[in-house]
């Protein structure tokens, strides 16, 4: 695949043909990944569904059932691809993802390293913030676990970006011919603190890298083995916090429950200048925002540095 068609891919953009990967969504928070076949059909609750009626049309596009019931057909973007891919590993999140590849200054064109791959998550954000002429090489220990993340890569349409290999970067450290080479480094491992030497090794002067734990005795560790090579050594918490908005009627004197955007009266009732009662507006529909209950908490720790220049 082009790095054009790549790019395009990536950004919602071009029409769906046979073999293709899409996301069906079916309501909130219920999708699933669907190889398109001119011959198979999808069928749910809302009707059957022919793959050949999807061909052809672009990416967003809503379609019908034989019962009148419809879904969308979205392009398998990152963060989509996020939602609906298989865990073989606990995985990054957008909020996370987000955060480091801005912290990690990757732009299309870097070359990036990343130990381990996992369930693939990261690697395919990577992918569209590298395209269309970088490249990403991920490793990852576990034989298994990298076939089946090429094949997710070859099925989202990234591969052209991206490497995969099995090789263990905390006992060997990651290949010489990449030394020097690599714009940015991102760890998840048990023990990052093997592996900083190595990732130093590969970095440009000024490069970045970033580490990812779950533990601050992690993190801990991973930067004292920072100290000797590199500077401006930050770690976060990313903490994401949703909030539901919809329309309703509330007392505005409820308190934390739910927050209106409309400022509180003083008063329940006021006269109007005829002096006849007139119900506070309080009453009438308004829109009402509160957390959401379900919020995602505590992920792990990313902890950034940047390789000291050579005087």
């Amino acid at each position: 695949m082009l790095c054009s068609d790549v790019t395009k891919k990536l950004s919602f953009g071009g029409s769906i043909k046979d073999g293709d990967l899409v996301i069906v969504y079916e309501k909130r928070d219920v999708m699933k990944a669907v190889k398109v076949s001119e011959t198979s059909v999808l069928q749910n609750r809302f009707g059957v569904f022919k793959h050949s009626d999807w061909i052809g049309k672009p990416f967003g596009s809503k379609v019908l059932s034989n019962k009148g019931g419809f879904v969308y057909l979205l392009a398998p973007t990152p963060e989509l691809w996020t939602l609906v891919l298989s865990h073989r590993t606990q995985i990054l999140y957008i909020a996370d993802i987000s955060f480091l590849i801005t912290y990690l200054e990757i732009v299309p064109g870097s070359l990036v390293l990343e130990s381990g791959t996992g369930s693939g998550s990261l690697t395919t954000s990577l992918a569209r913030a590298v395209a269309p002429t970088g490249h990403v090489y991920t490793f990852d220990f576990h034989q298994q676990r990298a076939a089946s993340a090429r094949e997710d890569f070859q099925s989202t349409g990234v591969d052209s970006l991206v490497t995969v290999g099995v090789r263990d970067i905390q006992g060997e450290g990651f290949p010489d011919e990449y030394s020097g080479l690599a714009d940015s480094v991102f760890l998840d491992l048990p023990q990052p603190w093997l592996a900083v030497p190595s990732a130093g090794k590969m970095l440009k002067q000024d490069g970045t890298l970033c580490s990812f734990s779950p533990c601050i005795e992690q993190v801990q560790r991973t930067c004292e083995a920072l100290k000797s090579n590199f500077r401006d050594i930050r770690t976060f918490e990313v903490l994401l916090r949703t909030f539901e908005v919809h329309e309703g009627k509330i007392d505005s004197c409820q308190g934390d429950e739910g927050l209106s955007v409309r400022s509180p009266p003083c008063k329940r009732r006021h006269r109007s200048s005829e002096g006849s009662a007139v119900q506070d507006s309080s009453s009438s529909p308004t829109i009402k925002v509160r957390p959401c209950a379900d919020a995602r908490g505590h992920t792990g720790y990313l902890t950034f540095s940047r390789l000291q220049c050579l005087s």
